[in-house]
């Protein structure tokens, strides 16, 4: 279907890239060939490095022109091989494209490159006491990345999540041509929302080469508190009506303790009072003293009334920074503690999360297989860990693809999605087809098609046609 790369190939990608920025065969290392999940492993055939938009229109012109697939890759910390180019072809590295263009105070917006990692905008915005709201757990993720899945993290409940943060995108097209979607203006009912379309699709159908993004004030005040519960259900629970009864918190985490256990051995670090077998981690922030106080008051004496055994202030710089350190480790440490993992990145109704995680645990009771757990509970999005462990290869694939089949099967039973914010890529593309059925496959395969009729745009990933 595709054409398989020739010299005469190599030695037009080395025109347009220079020497230095094309990389062939041997050339190639492994990690570019995975992700950060690395349960596949697909090398390209060449690997090039952006450095403009002017090279990726360039490069998009000659795969299509000569029907190459192309695979754009950021820092490639997926979890579902989004990135993972699986039908060989062009790797497109924008890492190199890491500039911060323009910052606009009157606009309050931020204009950047693709490459620009996530901590950089964080510190950057920090340093005009301005705010950018996503916040997602892999700090070193590229914006184009989190822009191409749709990122939530740890803030989405009060301020959204990636989507509703960018406000202009510059693109290019399967053909090289370049379009600009949206701007720097706050409200647009100018026809269809093009710029929807590539949030949240992985590269599929485009190529975000600049990326304009809202700002606001930032909130002066922070606090956390910690609060222990006797177990999962009335942790769970408890969160819901917080929620219900209370002022929006900033994050409502769940943390138990085989997750503490994890984060102990990985960064020698302990988190205060991680004697107790459940936990919500509550955040909360604003420009008042005075009104943050309030909400702390308040939020503390309902967590009592909802069953909490104490509640802990988190009110010195060290001690919020060990907490939330702790909670950013989970995911390492899981990892850290099995020689393979998969992960399930599903989303349930608040209501339901109880009752989702009780069957977590008969599952893997049921299959014997070590499935660790933890989630934003605010708004549902629940990350669930399939470990290899001691087992061998083809028996922990068996039950990897039985516990999905069960799990999935429970989330959509439930009103659950196939991702909350770790998007769908190559391993999850056939749970999404289950979830939406075939009319809602159908359109997506349509929009695909018509952006992309070559399908050279990392192709195999999210739906196939």
């Amino acid at each position: 279907m595709y054409k398989k790369i020739t010299d005469k190939d190599v030695k037009a990608l080395k025109e347009i890239f220079g020497d230095n920025n094309t990389y062939v065969g041997d050339e190639i290392a492994e990690e570019y060939a995975k992700d950060e999940i690395g349960l596949i492993v697909a090398y390209p055939e060449v690997r090039v490095v952006a450095k403009n938009k002017e090279q990726v229109s360039k490069v998009m012109k000659y795969a299509h022109k000569e029907n190459i697939p192309v695979t754009v890759r950021g820092a490639g910390t997926g979890l579902v091989g989004g990135a993972v180019p699986v039908l060989g072809g062009i790797l497109l590295d924008l890492s190199g494209m890491d500039k911060i263009l323009e910052l606009d105070h009157t606009n309050m917006t931020l204009k950047v490159q693709p490459g620009v990692l996530m901590l950089d905008i964080y510190e950057e915005v920090l340093k005009h006491d301005l705010f950018y709201g996503p916040d997602p757990g892999e700090k070193t993720a590229t914006i184009g990345g989190t822009i191409s899945t749709n990122a939530g993290g740890m803030r989405a409940i009060k301020y959204g999540t990636t989507r509703e943060w960018v406000r202009g995108l510059e693109v290019v097209l399967a053909n090289g041509e370049v379009i600009n979607v949206g701007g720097k203006v706050v409200k647009n009912s100018s026809g269809y929302p093009l710029k929807e379309l590539f949030i949240g699709t992985e590269g599929t159908l485009g190529i975000i080469v600049e990326a304009t993004l809202k700002l606001t004030s930032l909130p002066k005040y922070s606090t956390s508190l910690l609060v222990p519960f006797k177990n999962t259900a009335t942790a769970v629970k408890a969160a819901a009506q917080l929620i219900e009864k209370h002022v929006t918190p900033t994050a409502v985490e769940y943390v138990n303790q085989p997750s503490l256990k994890y984060s102990k051995e990985f960064l020698g670090k302990h988190m205060p009072h991680d004697i107790y077998d459940a936990y919500l981690l509550l955040s909360y922030d604003g420009t008042s003293k005075d009104a943050l106080r309030k909400d702390i008051d308040r939020a503390s004496e309902l967590c009592m009334e909802l069953g909490a055994i104490d509640v802990y202030l988190i009110d010195t710089d060290e001690r919020n920074s060990s907490v939330w350190t702790i909670r950013g480790a989970f995911l390492e440490a899981i990892k850290a503690s099995t020689p393979l993992m998969d992960e399930l990145d599903v989303v349930v109704p608040r209501a339901v999360i109880p009752e989702y995680l009780e069957y977590t645990e008969e599952v893997s009771k049921k299959l014997g297989i070590r499935m660790p757990y933890f989630g934003h509970v605010g708004d549902g999005n629940l990350h669930i860990y399939f470990c290899k462990d001691d087992m061998d290869l083809k028996v922990f694939e068996e039950k990897l693809d039985e516990a999905f089949d069960l799990m999935y099967s429970k989330a959509f039973s439930l009103g659950g999605l196939t991702s909350g914010e770790h998007a769908v890529g190559y391993l999850k593309k056939e749970y999404l087809a289950t979830q939406i059925g075939s009319t809602q496959l159908e359109l997506m395969k349509g929009i695909k098609r018509l952006f992309d009729p070559k399908n050279i745009l990392n192709p195999s990933k999210i739906v196939d046609i």
